[in-house]
């Protein structure tokens, strides 16, 4: 089964300093239906003014993502760790017994873009930790690349959660299979392009698809796709 989301089907809150955009429910969008996707419990698809951004706030027990994909991210937090992160790079934090962070924009001229994943943790109780990895975009191209998973990995985050978050570029008219086992969920996001599903199911721009029961996808570009793909238990 392959449940489209649309674009524009998500929750948009607009503060003027930042945009967001909220694929379940969130903040000040609550929908009992619509509570999450396996252990994936948020996925925001946020813009931030030049310095401005989010101010000390605390979290726990989560698993936290974040992918920029414009601009630059200032990241701070209580266990001393002070970073920015960019394009090419991929941010991980476990919240675990309790964390308090803030995320800047440091630039004075350009807006940062970027994807916040919440995903429940597979073990409670674990101490905060932080983890940034760099990955060659180069190897996006035309196949999937993991940059999140439960094993972690020289260009790979670890995440305390049995899952694989992959990134891919793939060009106009290319095609990527992706075997999954039955028992288990994809989660599919286009960033930019369109993609079209087992023959028959289009997505384009910032679209999403909750997959379920399918064994086999085949992920094909109408037009260069950059795109995000979640093997999930």
């Amino acid at each position: 089964m392959i449940d489209v989301r649309k674009a524009g089907s998500r929750y948009t809150a607009d503060h003027g300093w930042l945009k967001s955009n909220f694929s379940f429910s969130f903040a000040d969008y609550y929908d009992p239906d619509n509570m999450g996707f396996g252990p994936l419990r948020v996925f925001n698809d946020d813009s931030v003014a030049p310095q401005t951004g989010f101010g000390s706030h605390p979290h726990r027990e989560m698993e936290i993502v974040s992918i920029v994909l414009q601009g630059q991210l200032g990241h701070r937090d209580s266990t001393g760790r002070q970073e920015v992160v960019r394009p090419g790079e991929v941010q991980r934090m476990s919240a675990g017994t309790g964390v308090v962070h803030s995320e800047m924009n440091p630039s004075a001229t350009e807006e940062v873009k970027f994807l916040q994943l919440w995903f429940e943790p597979a073990q409670y109780g674990l101490t905060p930790s932080y983890e940034q990895k760099a990955y060659d975009p180069a190897k996006l191209l035309n196949q999937l690349l993991p940059v999140v998973s439960t094993e972690g990995g020289e260009e790979i985050a670890k995440i305390h959660q049995d899952l694989t978050l992959y990134l891919s570029r793939l060009e106009a008219g290319q095609t990527i299979s992706f075997e999954q086992n039955t028992q288990r969920r994809t989660y599919l996001f286009v960033m930019e392009g369109e993609l079209l599903l087992n023959s028959d199911t289009s997505l384009a721009t910032r679209d999403a698809a909750r997959i379920t029961s399918t064994t086999s996808l085949e992920i094909n570009a109408k037009s260069n796709a950059y795109f995000m793909l979640i093997d999930l238990p």
